[in-house]
């Protein structure tokens, strides 16, 4: 059990760069204001979140809107998600996830959300496994490296198509193969990139938030409940996350590589689930300040699992309170 106040700066991902780079694009959008009192219905992407703040940018317009969640706000998702309870709707409300809020203007010129939706399948919350990364990567390098040969091989084709049309339409035939190569090896290319944007979905690798404070709590094998120092380090981490202006806390539990993919994924999500309901039923942290606890498997091993120290832990769940850096400026 450890808790661990973190001041040191992070490394910015080339992915996480991009992100940054785009929600400073976003910060010079115009932010469309709602008339106080009245109704109104938005639909957008969540760009950013700022405690209770939602910022959006708006479908079908070149503008920004900010949605504001109350402990009177109803989530709901359009279609159900796995494993994942009703309960938790509000938890979802994560950068990338497409919601339509209807509500009301407040003296802010925000909109106070009496009803938010959203479809689960607009946007995948659980992350793309490493290892699938790793492996989209090589046969994509391989496909690249077949449709490199083939095009040489078409071009030595050709250069002998002068001594006869026969070898030439050969030739022709597989040059038409190292292109549908090369069209593949890029058409993996850009799937990879998607594949690692979803890694780096994670909220605190994004480069506009700073971890404030965080804990790592750990399991016995096959277990999911939280031991009495456990409870202690959550009620220490609520404390510093509550007296600390517009946080948000996210979750991700783990496993260790013994079990099943199958088995690794049910048993971090139970871990995760775990905390998330203490945070909420007995920390009296609002549901709606935690984002998406979610159990990402045996990814993301903290330690080698060849051997029991390491194992243990990687049987884990890092729990870190999350501070948005520059947009209070912004709202």
């Amino acid at each position: 059990m450890r808790l661990i106040l973190s001041k040191t700066p992070r490394l910015l991902s080339l992915s996480a760069l991009v992100l940054l780079l785009a929600g400073i694009a976003h910060a010079t959008s115009p932010i469309r204001k709602f008339d106080a009192g009245k109704k109104a219905k938005v639909t957008g992407s969540i760009v950013a979140r700022n405690g209770d703040l939602v910022i959006i940018d708006v479908k079908k317009e070149s503008t920004s809107a900010i949605v504001n969640i109350t402990d009177s706000t109803k989530i709901e998702r359009e279609k159900s998600l796995r494993l994942r309870r009703a309960d938790m709707d509000v938890t979802a409300m994560v950068p990338g996830l497409t919601i339509t809020a209807e509500g009301v203007g407040n003296s802010k010129g925000q909109l106070d959300a009496g009803k938010i939706t959203f479809s689960p399948d607009v946007f995948a919350i659980e992350v793309a496994e490493e290892q699938q990364i790793e492996a989209n990567k090589a046969t994509a390098g391989n496909a690249q490296t077949t449709a490199n040969q083939g095009v040489a091989a078409a071009g030595r084709a050709q250069s002998s198509a002068n001594q006869a049309q026969g070898t030439a339409n050969q030739a022709q035939g597989t040059a038409n193969q190292a292109g549908q190569l090369a069209a593949a090896a890029g058409a993996g290319a850009v799937m990879d990139a998607n594949a690692i944007s979803l890694v780096n979905q994670r909220v605190s690798d994004l480069g506009d938030y700073t971890t404030v404070v965080e804990a790592a709590l750990f399991f016995d094998p096959d277990q999911s409940t939280l031991s009495a120092d456990d409870k202690q380090a959550l009620n220490k981490l609520a404390s510093d996350a509550m007296s600390t202006q517009n946080y948000m806390i996210e979750i991700a539990g783990y496993a260790s590589s013994t079990g099943t993919k199958a088995q690794n994924q049910k048993l971090s999500d139970e871990r995760a689930a775990a905390v998330a309901d203490y945070l909420r039923n007995s920390a009296n942290v609002p549901m709606r300040r935690i984002l998406a606890p979610a159990g990402y498997g045996a990814t993301h091993a903290a330690a080698p699992n060849s051997d029991p120290e390491g194992r243990d832990i990687n049987r884990r769940v890092d729990v870190k309170v999350l501070v948005n850096k520059g947009l209070d400026q912004a709202i």
